[in-house]
């Protein structure tokens, strides 16, 4: 680990000793714990711990949307070396009118937010990352700790930069191996650091890491993929250490229960993510909800959503917690948009199955859902490879490959959802649509996954029909309460406030608000940058704001079949509105 210190901390050690100084009006791990208590911030990437993403406030309202209007954007660079390459797909965090956003290397930036009229940029960390490196997948966001502003990166390390300054305080080269990096925010537990290691499209091996907040000390590493006599690694069939390559990865911060002191996360697809001889069996813990001890790290338990996955339908989105009455009962569950286009509720104590629901229109994968296990129909826990439709499953002997529905993108993807408590309805959005799947040519994956190769084992393109949707379900019945399609996929992610409005955008640059009971549209503005990055809410002065950051990296469209699209702008800005 290599330490630089700023200006603040470095008097602060001169004072005592080499003890980490004690912060004053930093954001406090009790301020996290009761984030919902400060409506006017937003002070971790899903709002609070159970992942809500939903705002208390409610000046902006279904009466008063229509009038909503742009109050300031702040472009964030464009001049560096290989940017406006990476897309944004970072949530703002606020405190106390300073605003805090990543560009697609992770760095931070801190804007003052305050006069309602303009954003000012007080300082861009340097962290020392390559930007002249193309990202080709980015970062997600940044986490706050006492007065420490907290980063991963693409390259595998964690830095901490000083709320006041900007300057390095701490650095820690986290992953290890060749090919391992971050993209998801910081998951900040107590006096813990939660990360996640993304890479596994790249041939390695996932895992979920605990650091110590004030140096950035490792506490505790869970592999999600099992090494030989480790729980699990009889569902890896394979005689040549696929588990080494086999990816399940962690994308995006998890959820948090204090009261059982448990961590919830998702995770990726096996890989290569298309050729399952070269890792028969169901590959655990991939397209998995993960439960684990946040003190330990031990895991308590986990559900497999999509076993033997061969269709890259990984499960890495976002698990909200709530507490909910069904069929008569008080549970406690986890709410889970499945990317492969059907609604799950566990029962987040044990991992339970409860029920699943279908919500993509466009969906031919399976038959179904099992209402008593939650696997997919046809499911056997016999067979080393799967096939859940006869015919529909990839294998090295058929070279024409097929169709998947939904798609490679989803349903809702690692776009982060949001639940309204009041109403007891929980909101996704994403893609409606289907991919063309093919194994490589020859489609023998043997001698070519190796750590740092991106490696799926085959290829895929999107095929019509292809849309965007919100959809919202309620969370008692497990039913779709409501369903609103748009002409282009809705890859940002969305807000729930108390206003009974639903805030979320689309890859043209349009960000919406919809009605929370009915979905229905209340008020658009395309802004031309368009949005892989998740709307939220904060106020200062008695004033709320909805911010977002907009800019899809060099792929705003799909290819062929958004000809429109094709030559949108690259531009990395962030958008804020008000009254």
């Amino acid at each position: 680990m290599r330490i630089k210190f700023g200006i603040a901390v470095a008097a602060a050690l001169l004072g005592g000793g080499l003890a980490y100084p004690a912060f004053a009006g930093g954001v406090t791990p009790e301020r996290l714990a009761n984030a919902d208590a400060e409506p006017q911030n937003w002070l971790m990437v899903h709002k609070n711990y159970s992942s809500h993403r939903y705002s208390q406030l409610d000046q902006i309202n279904t009466g008063n949307v229509k009038d909503l209007r742009l109050a300031f954007a702040v472009p964030l660079g464009g001049g560096e070396p290989g940017a406006n390459v990476g897309s944004l797909e970072g949530t703002p965090l606020v405190n106390d009118g300073f605003m805090y956003v990543t560009d697609p290397w992770g760095t931070p930036y801190k804007i003052d937010v305050r006069s309602g009229i303009a954003g000012r940029i007080m300082w861009v960390a340097d962290t020392g990352i390559d930007k002249e490196v193309r990202p080709l997948v980015t970062n997600r966001g940044l986490g706050l700790w006492n007065d420490l502003v907290i980063t991963v990166l693409l390259d595998g390390r964690v830095v901490a930069v000083d709320d006041e300054t900007g300057d390095v305080v701490w650095e820690r080269q986290v992953a290890d191996e060749q090919g391992e990096g971050f993209t998801n925010s910081p998951q900040i537990v107590g006096d813990k650091i939660i990360v996640g290691q993304s890479l596994g499209d790249w041939g390695t091996r996932g895992w979920i890491e605990a650091l110590d907040a004030a140096t950035g000390d490792k506490i505790w590493r869970f592999f999600t993929v099992p090494a030989p006599g480790e729980f699990g690694s009889e569902t890896w069939q394979d005689d040549h250490n696929a588990w080494k390559t086999g990816g399940a990865a962690a994308w995006v911060s998890g959820s948090y229960e204090p009261g059982s002191n448990r961590i919830f996360w998702g995770t990726g697809n096996p890989v290569p993510a298309f050729d399952p001889e070269f890792r028969p069996g169901d590959n655990l813990f991939s397209n998995s909800a993960l439960a684990l001890d946040a003190d330990s790290g031990d895991r308590i338990w986990h559900f497999q959503y999509t076993p033997g996955d061969y269709m890259d339908l990984d499960e890495v989105g976002v698990h909200i917690l709530i507490d909910t009455e069904i069929a008569g009962e008080l549970r406690k569950i986890t709410g889970h948009f499945g990317r492969n286009g059907f609604f799950y509720a566990l029962d987040r104590t044990d991992g339970s199955f409860i029920y699943a629901t279908r919500y993509s229109d466009i969906l031919d994968w399976t038959m179904g859902i099992n209402p008593r296990t939650g696997k997919p129909l046809a499911y056997d826990p016999n067979s080393s490879l799967q096939e859940y439709v006869s015919g529909k499953a990839l294998r090295r002997n058929i070279n024409e490959g097929i169709i998947a529905c939904p798609g490679v993108l989803g349903g809702v993807n690692f776009y982060p959802p949001a639940y309204n408590p009041k109403l007891g309805v929980m909101y996704g959005s994403g893609n409606e649509g289907c991919s063309k799947i093919n194994l490589n040519e020859g489609g023998n994956a043997n001698d070519a996954v190796r750590p740092g190769k991106h490696f799926l084992g085959g290829g895929w393109h999107v095929v019509l029909p292809t849309a965007g949707h919100l959809t919202a379900i309620d969370i008692k019945t497990g039913q779709v309460k409501a369903k609103s399609i748009t002409k282009y996929p809705v890859r940002s992610g969305v807000l729930a406030t108390a206003g009974d409005l639903v805030f979320a955008a689309d890859i043209s640059g349009t960000i919406r608000a919809y009605d929370a009971n009915t979905l229905e549209i209340l008020w658009s503005i395309n802004v031309g940058t368009g949005f892989k990055a998740p709307p939220m809410a904060y106020s200062f002065d008695g004033k709320e704001y909805i911010a977002i950051l907009g800019g899809t990296g060099d792929n705003p469209g799909l290819g062929d079949m958004l000809p429109e699209l094709a030559n949108q702008k690259l531009a990395h800005m962030l958008w804020v509105f008000s009254l």
